[in-house]
């Protein structure tokens, strides 16, 4: 165990006891969705429930420590403090009073049967402030942590919800500890800096450096919880396979270090107990680790989007590849599957097709003031959605969008003035640049309009490059242009245009992180609008065209 960090046996915790006599015992995993749909039913009046059946606190503890009054200043929140038996301590300097405090606690996330993990220990920590961003960095350093998860962004509804620990770019000292920015890459749910960090002022001369990964999850909305679970499981296992044997502890945070942090570790948990024996323990996992800090996991939203993400890594594994290994995972593919009736490429376009909406996500979509502005009456955008097909009723509705200046890139049509700028044909897209003018408002702004013109009016399109030429000009347009969100349509905005969005998706991935994922990409598109790449010979396609663009290149290496 790290230094200053308490063996396990030395805090009682309630999840040791037998599981008959627990009124929310272990569940095995093929009643998992059986389960979450009876607590699901009235608005989630069982988890809600048993959420609220949770122990605050499971253990007599004191927060001493944290209470004092040269601490005060270190917590973020007043009634967020790490207790005296699970603190980490830092190393005193000289002359400092109450210089070992940190609103840090140790974790043990150990379930108690499961023998496998190669790590058992974390660090959750509250968002640091301007005045702890130096403890922050002594924690890491004492505590040799190669890796930060951070669940959180800096500013969340205009207040701030952790101060900025590290440098936009090149170095900055804080404290003792030299920080220096190395790289970083920005993905669509998450972002990875790599830090360089260095004792300054060392006595011996040598001044070793570390390597500090940060992993920062962008996709958590301001307020509840995500749309859907597939981007903190790919964000969980991209942590999991960088942090090194060596390191110490990893630290988690988020803003009080207890409502997201607790939900990213019970899911992290949750997932390895599930693989070793079959069951998960959501209700005694957090009893557990709230006997070592206080209110994790913090809202029911919180304990439901658990409960799903264990479903969704059930249901569906882990479906990610590498650029490398789509060759031979298509070879699988079409072959047949044995009792199945049909091969496995059908077999995973079923599974998408059995995926089910809750109508209260398409509330707006169906008023009957808006049925009328969707062509195809099955295929209605979910909620904090726009139609992106327009039909003459809706021509206004659909133009207001653009002519508020979020979006670029838009199809001609309207009772808007419009005005052909300039037309521009290649082999399989035409550019147009408009200029689009509010009448009443007085105002103009220009769009650029690309269009496909390959694909045939039945089928797909005889092979990939003019798509692969189409999402690599719409991209460079989009980089050039400030990165504003592009519409796409179709007819009914759901077929090509699903395929085009899933592609665009997956080869900017396949660029970035020579990783793909068709299937959840397309299943992601679908929680959001139904029927997103429609047939199996679209799903096909995209295949197809991510293999014919890794194939144009003769060296992977291109992709890592």
């Amino acid at each position: 165990l790290p230094r200053n960090c308490l063996e396990e046996m030395s805090v009682p915790l309630l999840a040791r006891s037998p599981s008959t006599n627990r009124k929310y015992p272990p569940l095995p995993v093929d009643k998992l969705e059986e389960e979450m749909n009876r607590r699901m039913a009235d608005d989630n009046k069982l988890f809600r429930e048993e959420f609220n059946a949770l122990p605050v606190c499971p253990i007599q503890a004191s927060c001493d420590a944290a209470s004092k009054e040269e601490n005060k200043e270190k917590n973020r929140y007043v009634n967020i403090l790490p207790y005296d038996h699970s603190r980490v301590h830092l190393t005193s300097l000289e002359g400092v009073p109450d210089s070992d405090y940190i609103n840090a606690s140790y974790i043990n996330v150990r379930p108690q049967t499961l023998v496998i993990r190669s790590r058992s220990a974390l660090f959750f920590i509250a968002g640091p402030k301007e005045e702890t961003v130096n403890d922050f960095w002594r924690m890491i350093w004492e505590q040799n942590t190669a890796t930060i998860v951070m669940v959180t962004n800096l500013k969340e509804r205009k207040e701030c919800k952790c101060a900025q620990y590290w440098p936009d770019q090149g170095c900055w000292t804080y404290g003792n500890i030299r920080v220096s920015v190395e790289d970083m890459m920005v993905l669509v749910d998450y972002t990875i800096r790599k830090f360089c960090i260095q004792q300054v002022g060392d006595v011996s001369g040598k001044k070793p450096q570390r390597l500090v990964t940060q992993f920062h999850f962008t996709s958590w909305p301001d307020f509840g919880v995500p749309f859907t679970p597939i981007g903190m499981l790919k964000f969980l296992k991209k942590v999991k396979t960088y942090n090194p044997q060596y390191a110490g502890p990893i630290v988690v945070h988020c803003s009080a270090g207890v409502g997201r942090t607790g939900t990213f570790i019970v899911i992290d948990a949750m997932l390895d107990m599930m693989g070793a024996e079959r069951k998960v323990d959501v209700f005694g996992f957090v009893t557990r680790i709230r006997a070592q800090r206080c209110q994790m996991v913090q809202t029911d939203m919180q304990y439901v989007f658990i409960f799903q993400a264990l479903l969704e890594h059930y249901l569906y594994g882990d479906t990610e590849l590498e650029v490398t290994s789509l060759e031979s995972h298509l070879n699988k593919l079409y072959a047949p599957l044995p009792g199945a009736g049909c091969g496995g490429l059908e077999a995973e376009f079923k599974k998408l097709t059995s995926i089910k909406i809750q109508n209260d996500k398409m509330r707006t979509g169906n008023l009957p003031a808006n049925m009328k502005k969707n062509r195809v009456l099955q295929i209605i955008p979910c909620e904090l959605c726009i139609n992106v097909f327009f039909f003459f009723s809706c021509f206004l509705d659909f133009w207001k969008l653009y002519c508020s200046g979020t979006i670029d890139g838009v199809m001609v049509c309207g009772d808007m003035s419009i005005e052909l700028k300039r037309e521009e044909e290649s082999e399989s897209y035409t550019v147009r640049d408009l200029l689009v003018t509010n009448n009443r408002e007085n105002k103009s702004r220009a769009v650029r309009q690309f269009h496909f013109h390959g694909w045939p009016e039945v089928g797909i399109p005889s092979d990939g490059k003019g798509m692969i030429n189409i999402i690599a000009a719409v991209q460079k347009q989009q980089q050039q242009s400030g990165n504003h969100p592009i519409t796409v349509h179709c007819s009914a905005g759901a077929g090509r245009t699903g395929t085009f969005c899933a592609l665009s998706t997956v080869l900017e991935r396949v660029k970035a992180e020579g990783i793909l994922d068709v299937f959840q990409t397309v299943k992601s598109l679908r929680l959001q609008r139904p029927h997103m790449v429609q047939t199996l010979e679209q799903y096909e396609f995209c295949y197809k065209v991510v293999q014919e663009y890794i194939d144009a290149f003769s060296d992977y290496a291109n992709f890592k």
